[in-house]
Protein backbone atom coordinates (compact mmCIF):
# COMPACT_ATOMS: atom_id res chain seq x y z
CA UNK A 1 0.00 0.00 0.00
CA UNK A 2 1.42 3.40 -1.54
CA UNK A 3 0.68 5.56 2.70
CA UNK A 4 1.78 2.45 4.25
CA UNK A 5 5.22 2.67 2.26
CA UNK A 6 5.94 6.37 1.93
CA UNK A 7 5.50 6.53 6.07
CA UNK A 8 7.44 3.96 6.29
CA UNK A 9 10.27 5.82 4.06
CA UNK A 10 9.78 9.24 6.20
CA UNK A 11 9.89 7.60 9.59
CA UNK A 12 13.25 5.35 8.54
CA UNK A 13 14.83 8.65 6.53
CA UNK A 14 14.57 10.23 10.16
CA UNK A 15 15.75 7.65 12.20
CA UNK A 16 19.01 6.98 9.92
CA UNK A 17 19.36 10.98 9.47
CA UNK A 18 19.03 10.83 13.55
CA UNK A 19 21.78 7.98 13.91
CA UNK A 20 23.99 9.51 11.71
CA UNK A 21 24.11 13.22 13.30
CA UNK A 22 24.70 11.25 16.84
CA UNK A 23 27.75 9.39 14.99
CA UNK A 24 29.12 12.91 14.11
CA UNK A 25 28.22 14.65 16.85
CA UNK A 26 27.05 12.58 20.03
CA UNK A 27 26.67 15.85 21.95
CA UNK A 28 24.61 17.67 19.31
CA UNK A 29 22.91 14.94 17.99
CA UNK A 30 19.09 15.41 18.01
CA UNK A 31 17.14 14.96 21.49
CA UNK A 32 14.95 11.61 21.93
CA UNK A 33 11.97 13.60 22.51
CA UNK A 34 12.42 14.71 18.93
CA UNK A 35 12.90 11.30 17.32
CA UNK A 36 9.52 10.44 19.46
CA UNK A 37 7.73 13.57 18.57
CA UNK A 38 8.36 13.05 14.65
CA UNK A 39 7.40 9.37 14.80
CA UNK A 40 4.33 9.90 16.82
CA UNK A 41 3.56 12.65 13.37
CA UNK A 42 3.99 9.62 11.16
CA UNK A 43 1.56 7.32 13.27
CA UNK A 44 -0.48 9.81 13.03
CA UNK A 45 -0.74 10.24 9.56
CA UNK A 46 -1.03 6.06 9.26
CA UNK A 47 -4.14 6.47 11.56
CA UNK A 48 -5.82 9.11 9.04
CA UNK A 49 -4.82 7.84 5.87
CA UNK A 50 -4.95 3.85 6.24
CA UNK A 51 -7.76 1.93 7.28
CA UNK A 52 -10.47 2.07 9.07
CA UNK A 53 -10.13 6.01 9.17
CA UNK A 54 -9.37 6.13 5.80
CA UNK A 55 -12.71 3.89 4.68
CA UNK A 56 -14.96 5.77 7.42
CA UNK A 57 -14.00 9.41 6.09
CA UNK A 58 -14.27 8.57 2.28
CA UNK A 59 -18.56 7.46 3.35
CA UNK A 60 -19.06 9.74 6.14
CA UNK A 61 -18.40 13.79 6.40
CA UNK A 62 -17.64 13.29 10.07
CA UNK A 63 -14.83 10.75 9.26
CA UNK A 64 -13.24 13.11 6.45
CA UNK A 65 -13.36 15.97 9.05
CA UNK A 66 -11.68 13.75 11.70
CA UNK A 67 -8.85 13.00 8.97
CA UNK A 68 -8.26 16.04 7.76
CA UNK A 69 -7.75 17.15 11.28
CA UNK A 70 -5.35 14.57 11.68
CA UNK A 71 -3.25 15.38 8.69
CA UNK A 72 -3.32 19.15 9.00
CA UNK A 73 -3.06 19.80 11.98
CA UNK A 74 -2.06 17.38 14.51
CA UNK A 75 0.60 15.44 12.85
CA UNK A 76 2.50 18.35 11.12
CA UNK A 77 2.58 19.87 14.69
CA UNK A 78 4.52 16.38 15.78
CA UNK A 79 6.61 16.90 12.73
CA UNK A 80 7.67 20.16 13.03
CA UNK A 81 8.66 19.36 16.96
CA UNK A 82 11.19 16.72 15.67
CA UNK A 83 12.96 19.70 14.19
CA UNK A 84 14.13 17.87 11.09
CA UNK A 85 15.44 20.88 9.34
CA UNK A 86 17.90 20.97 11.80
CA UNK A 87 18.64 17.21 11.70
CA UNK A 88 19.35 16.96 8.16
CA UNK A 89 21.94 20.10 8.06
CA UNK A 90 23.76 18.28 11.06
CA UNK A 91 24.32 15.55 8.94
CA UNK A 92 25.39 17.93 5.66
CA UNK A 93 29.35 19.16 5.16
CA UNK A 94 29.90 22.45 6.95
CA UNK A 95 29.78 24.24 2.69
CA UNK A 96 26.98 22.45 1.94
CA UNK A 97 24.66 23.14 5.34
CA UNK A 98 25.85 27.15 5.02
CA UNK A 99 24.60 27.03 1.18
CA UNK A 100 20.87 25.37 2.02
CA UNK A 101 21.06 27.80 5.32
CA UNK A 102 21.68 30.82 2.67
CA UNK A 103 18.31 29.43 0.33
CA UNK A 104 16.13 29.18 3.41
CA UNK A 105 17.13 33.04 4.38
CA UNK A 106 16.36 33.65 0.89
CA UNK A 107 13.84 36.84 0.24
CA UNK A 108 10.80 33.90 -1.64
CA UNK A 109 11.29 31.54 1.62
CA UNK A 110 10.30 34.67 3.89
CA UNK A 111 7.27 34.94 1.52
CA UNK A 112 6.06 32.04 2.06
CA UNK A 113 7.45 31.21 5.97
CA UNK A 114 5.81 34.67 6.82
CA UNK A 115 2.91 33.84 8.98
CA UNK A 116 0.23 35.68 6.94
CA UNK A 117 0.83 33.49 4.08
CA UNK A 118 1.01 30.12 6.17
CA UNK A 119 -2.67 31.49 7.48
CA UNK A 120 -3.60 31.85 3.96
CA UNK A 121 -2.49 28.57 2.59
CA UNK A 122 -3.66 26.77 5.99
CA UNK A 123 -7.01 28.36 7.03
CA UNK A 124 -7.80 30.48 4.34
CA UNK A 125 -8.66 27.69 1.66
CA UNK A 126 -10.90 26.22 4.03
CA UNK A 127 -13.54 28.41 2.68
CA UNK A 128 -12.67 27.61 -0.35
CA UNK A 129 -12.77 23.74 -0.30
CA UNK A 130 -16.10 23.81 1.70
CA UNK A 131 -18.32 26.74 0.62
CA UNK A 132 -17.25 26.13 -3.18
CA UNK A 133 -18.15 22.84 -5.37
CA UNK A 134 -14.70 21.69 -4.77
CA UNK A 135 -14.53 19.51 -1.91
CA UNK A 136 -17.52 16.98 -3.50
CA UNK A 137 -15.48 17.06 -6.84
CA UNK A 138 -12.67 15.36 -4.89
CA UNK A 139 -15.01 12.59 -3.33
CA UNK A 140 -15.54 12.12 -6.96
CA UNK A 141 -12.05 12.00 -7.84
CA UNK A 142 -9.40 10.18 -6.40
CA UNK A 143 -5.95 12.22 -8.25
CA UNK A 144 -7.95 15.48 -6.52
CA UNK A 145 -8.29 13.89 -3.24
CA UNK A 146 -5.03 12.74 -2.55
CA UNK A 147 -4.05 16.38 -3.54
CA UNK A 148 -6.56 17.76 -0.89
CA UNK A 149 -4.19 15.71 1.51
CA UNK A 150 -1.47 16.46 0.26
CA UNK A 151 -2.08 20.22 1.02
CA UNK A 152 -3.65 19.76 3.58
CA UNK A 153 -0.25 18.15 5.19
CA UNK A 154 1.76 20.37 2.98
CA UNK A 155 -0.23 23.98 4.66
CA UNK A 156 -0.39 22.42 8.25
CA UNK A 157 3.33 21.98 8.12
CA UNK A 158 4.12 25.14 7.23
CA UNK A 159 1.58 26.80 9.81
CA UNK A 160 2.95 24.84 12.74
CA UNK A 161 6.81 25.51 11.20
CA UNK A 162 6.08 29.37 11.39
CA UNK A 163 4.40 29.47 14.62
CA UNK A 164 5.85 26.57 16.91
CA UNK A 165 9.01 25.61 15.67
CA UNK A 166 11.92 25.59 17.26
CA UNK A 167 14.29 26.08 14.77
CA UNK A 168 15.20 28.76 12.01
CA UNK A 169 15.64 31.66 14.86
CA UNK A 170 17.10 34.03 12.91
CA UNK A 171 14.24 34.31 10.56
CA UNK A 172 10.92 33.35 13.16
CA UNK A 173 8.34 36.14 12.99
CA UNK A 174 8.11 37.83 16.47
CA UNK A 175 6.32 35.88 19.14
CA UNK A 176 3.78 39.14 19.02
CA UNK A 177 3.00 38.49 15.02
CA UNK A 178 2.53 34.72 15.75
CA UNK A 179 0.29 35.34 18.15
CA UNK A 180 -2.48 37.48 16.61
CA UNK A 181 -1.84 35.20 13.47
CA UNK A 182 -2.47 32.04 15.38
CA UNK A 183 -5.84 33.75 17.12
CA UNK A 184 -6.81 34.79 13.41
CA UNK A 185 -6.42 31.02 12.97
CA UNK A 186 -9.01 30.09 15.65
CA UNK A 187 -11.40 32.32 14.75
CA UNK A 188 -11.43 31.56 11.29
CA UNK A 189 -11.73 28.21 12.01
CA UNK A 190 -14.42 28.68 14.87
CA UNK A 191 -16.23 30.48 12.24
CA UNK A 192 -16.34 28.14 9.14
CA UNK A 193 -17.05 25.59 11.83
CA UNK A 194 -20.17 27.90 12.80
CA UNK A 195 -21.60 28.36 9.58
CA UNK A 196 -21.48 25.01 8.51
CA UNK A 197 -23.62 23.68 11.40
CA UNK A 198 -25.64 26.33 10.57
CA UNK A 199 -26.27 24.99 7.38
CA UNK A 200 -25.36 28.72 5.91
CA UNK A 201 -22.83 29.06 2.77
CA UNK A 202 -21.85 24.98 2.87
CA UNK A 203 -21.85 23.26 -0.10
CA UNK A 204 -21.05 19.35 0.80
CA UNK A 205 -22.89 16.93 -0.74
CA UNK A 206 -23.90 14.67 2.61
CA UNK A 207 -26.56 13.96 5.08
CA UNK A 208 -27.20 16.97 7.93
CA UNK A 209 -25.89 15.35 10.75
CA UNK A 210 -22.76 14.29 9.13
CA UNK A 211 -22.45 17.79 8.23
CA UNK A 212 -23.29 19.10 11.80
CA UNK A 213 -21.12 16.54 13.08
CA UNK A 214 -18.43 17.32 11.16
CA UNK A 215 -18.78 21.18 12.08
CA UNK A 216 -18.47 19.52 15.62
CA UNK A 217 -15.29 18.17 15.26
CA UNK A 218 -13.75 20.73 13.59
CA UNK A 219 -15.22 22.81 16.63
CA UNK A 220 -13.67 21.05 18.97
CA UNK A 221 -10.63 18.93 17.56
CA UNK A 222 -9.28 22.31 15.81
CA UNK A 223 -9.63 24.51 18.93
CA UNK A 224 -7.36 21.55 20.88
CA UNK A 225 -5.02 21.55 18.14
CA UNK A 226 -4.24 25.26 18.57
CA UNK A 227 -3.97 25.38 22.10
CA UNK A 228 -1.35 22.76 21.55
CA UNK A 229 0.59 25.03 19.03
CA UNK A 230 0.26 28.11 20.88
CA UNK A 231 1.36 25.30 24.04
CA UNK A 232 4.19 24.38 21.48
CA UNK A 233 4.83 28.48 20.86
CA UNK A 234 5.34 29.31 24.44
CA UNK A 235 7.55 25.98 25.23
CA UNK A 236 10.13 26.36 21.93
CA UNK A 237 10.38 30.32 22.47
CA UNK A 238 14.03 31.23 23.66
CA UNK A 239 14.00 35.12 24.66
CA UNK A 240 17.71 34.83 24.43
CA UNK A 241 16.99 34.83 21.01
CA UNK A 242 16.15 37.87 19.98
CA UNK A 243 19.46 39.36 22.35
CA UNK A 244 21.97 40.58 20.05
CA UNK A 245 24.67 40.90 22.08
CA UNK A 246 28.73 39.22 20.55
CA UNK A 247 28.72 37.46 24.00
CA UNK A 248 25.43 35.43 22.88
CA UNK A 249 26.62 34.79 19.58
CA UNK A 250 29.60 33.52 20.26
CA UNK A 251 28.10 31.03 22.52
CA UNK A 252 25.98 30.08 19.80
CA UNK A 253 28.11 29.41 17.44
CA UNK A 254 30.10 27.27 19.27
CA UNK A 255 26.77 25.05 20.29
CA UNK A 256 25.82 25.02 16.62
CA UNK A 257 29.40 24.32 14.94
CA UNK A 258 29.14 25.18 11.73
CA UNK A 259 25.62 25.78 11.30
CA UNK A 260 22.96 28.36 12.70
CA UNK A 261 20.28 26.37 14.07
CA UNK A 262 19.46 25.79 17.49
CA UNK A 263 18.53 22.64 18.66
Amino acid sequence: MLPLAGLLLLAGTYLFLTLRARGRNPVHGSRRWRTVSFLTGCALLGVALLPPMSTFAHGDFRGHMAQHLLIGMYAPLCLVLGAPVTLFLRTLPAAQARHLTGLLRSRPVHIVGHPVSALVLSTGTLAVLYFTPLYNTTMDRPDLHWLMHTHFLLSGFLFAYVIASPELASIQSSVPTRLVTLGVAIATHATISQLMYGGFLINVHAPINQVRGGAEIMYYGGDIAELLLAAALVATWRPSRHRSTEANAGLRRSERGSSAYSQ
